[in-house]
């Protein structure tokens, strides 16, 4: 393509990741507003479930189709399901509007974050990609100041309703940009096939395990848990015998760094996801703050994750992927530690040190092996590799929040059982009347913060875990694949 088109391309883009990011952290930061409004804090969980559910099983579908079809009408596609469903979710007056239409929103975000990633990937060689990343990661810093203050203010002055709206001016101007610029350079040749069987085993799997964890210890969860592994298990036969799988088996046989790196990216996404889910209900409802110091409280998580970015992606030549995933990984699982001792009595300028230092580790951490995995992989496969890399983070994020929101209900419940408060009383903390705030029980605060305790100690297992898992990651040589036929160029590997 033409460097015009190629801007135009990239502005595209950026959009696309200030969009990825308001998403996150707007919606995170009025949560507790909208609970508070609607009712339902048993349905929390559900309303970044459903749309993280949506998101995660089409991710896949996405970077194969768009292997086979191109990325442009793909891109304009699932831009078009997310505003949409933004638009939906904006006018819910309901838990179950709301969760429906959250879940029509990540329909289209599954397409939006890996096919953007995608097109960086055959637009811009190793070097290029490593230079570029420092203006995406610019992109985080803007909306991560922005996302959660302009949520907070949106809520603290207007509606929860309007952070829903705020997507759709910066997503026409990317689909129209993406839409206009792009060229397709289609890579699968012959007759295209697309893997439905393994797209619906997926979602499939992943919906019963998702069922299964919300009511966990019932004899019903035990079932969908059950039927979930059976489905898992018709998925990996499934895949490991189709022509052209939606989930590339061979590349977990053959791949070592792709396999690492996906783990990586479950346990690392589980644990910030999920903790960026639950931060604001904490800060709000124990600490007693209102929706815009909820969004300031998490900015530093996010500018963290920026800040690392483009430091860590500027050293990736020099340093090597792996110094940078071990040092990454272990700011993470340290800040994930400290999250874990917090209380009602911690301040909350305390709180945001420990996510800035989680923040940190994800942006040295998760940016290397995006880049080492584009960069050793077939060109023909760049587009299941990348989305699958989105994929890992998105179903670690969405499982994740799932158990922590299960495992919140389950000790709420208890804690307020046995001090006999009464449960209709946290919905005064999260959206309280004025005047109200001081008729409130002390003991209901301490229930809360102790509920939500648990949520970040899951948080620093999984942190942990990611720690272990990059302790196994191969050594490799990365050096940029001469041209786009030059697909099994061997990667020298050093010994390890």
């Amino acid at each position: 393509m033409s460097r015009n088109r190629i801007i135009l391309v990239t502005i595209g883009i950026m959009l696309s990741l200030f969009l990825a990011s308001m998403e996150s952290t707007v919606v995170a930061t009025a949560m507790p507003t909208i609970v508070g409004q609607l009712g339902g804090l048993e349905h929390y969980s559900w309303v970044f479930s459903a749309y993280m559910l949506a998101s995660t099983t089409t991710v896949p579908l996405y970077g194969k189709l768009s292997d086979i079809y191109g990325r442009r009408k793909l891109y304009v596609f699932a831009m078009a399901l997310f505003l949409i469903g933004s638009i939906l979710s904006g006018q819910s007056q309901t838990m179950t509007q709301l969760i429906f239409a959250r879940a029509l929103q990540g329909l289209g975000a599954g397409g939006i974050m890996p096919l953007a990633f995608i097109l960086i990937g055959e637009m811009f060689t190793l070097e290029q990609r490593a230079k570029m990343q420092g203006f995406f990661s610019g992109v985080w810093g803007v909306s991560s100041i922005a996302g959660p203050l302009l949520g907070g203010f949106i809520v603290d002055r207007l509606s929860w309703h309007w952070i829903f709206y705020v997507n759709i001016v910066p997503g026409l101007l990317a689909a129209a940009l993406v839409a206009f610029a792009w060229r397709d350079q289609i890579q699968s040749q012959g007759r295209a096939v697309v893997d439905y069987a393994g797209a619906a085993l997926l979602s499939a799997s992943v919906v019963m395990l998702l069922l299964g964890l919300m009511d966990f210890g019932t004899s019903s969860s035990w079932m969908l848990l059950a039927l979930s592994i059976t489905l898992f298990a018709a998925l990996v036969w499934v895949e490991s015998r189709a022509a052209d799988p939606i989930l590339p088996i061979s590349l977990f046989r053959t791949n070592r760094l792709f396999s690492i790196a996906i783990l990586h990216g479950v346990f690392s996404g589980w644990a910030l996801f999920g903790s960026i889910s639950f931060i604001p209900l904490f800060v709000q409802s124990v600490l007693g703050t209102s929706a815009t110091q909820a969004g300031i409280t998490i900015t530093p998580l996010l500018l963290g994750w920026v800040a690392s970015s483009i430091i860590g992606t500027r050293l990736l030549l020099k340093v090597g992927y792996f110094k940078l995933t071990i040092i990454g990984t272990s700011l993470l699982a340290i800040g994930a530690f400290f999250m874990s001792r917090v209380g009602a009595d911690t301040s909350q300028n305390l709180i945001m040190v420990f996510v800035t230092l989680m923040g940190t580790g994800m942006g040295f951490s998760v940016p290397p092996f995006l880049i080492a995995v584009q960069t050793i992989v077939e060109r023909r496969l760049l587009g299941t590799a990348t989305s699958s890399m989105q994929f890992s983070r998105s179903i670690g994020g969405t499982i994740g929040v799932s158990v922590m929101g299960a495992a919140l209900s389950i000790r709420l419940a208890s804690n307020l059982s046995a001090s006999g408060l009464d449960p209709e009383l946290v919905t005064h903390l999260l959206d309280p009347l004025p005047g109200s705030q001081t008729v409130i029980d002390e003991g209901l605060r301490f229930a809360v913060a102790n509920a939500i305790h648990i949520v970040f100690v899951i948080a620093f297992i999984a942190a942990a875990l990611a720690l272990v898992t990059v302790f196994f990651t191969p050594r490799i040589d990365l050096r940029e694949k001469s041209s786009p036929t030059a697909e099994d160029v061997p990667v020298s590997i050093s010994a390890d």
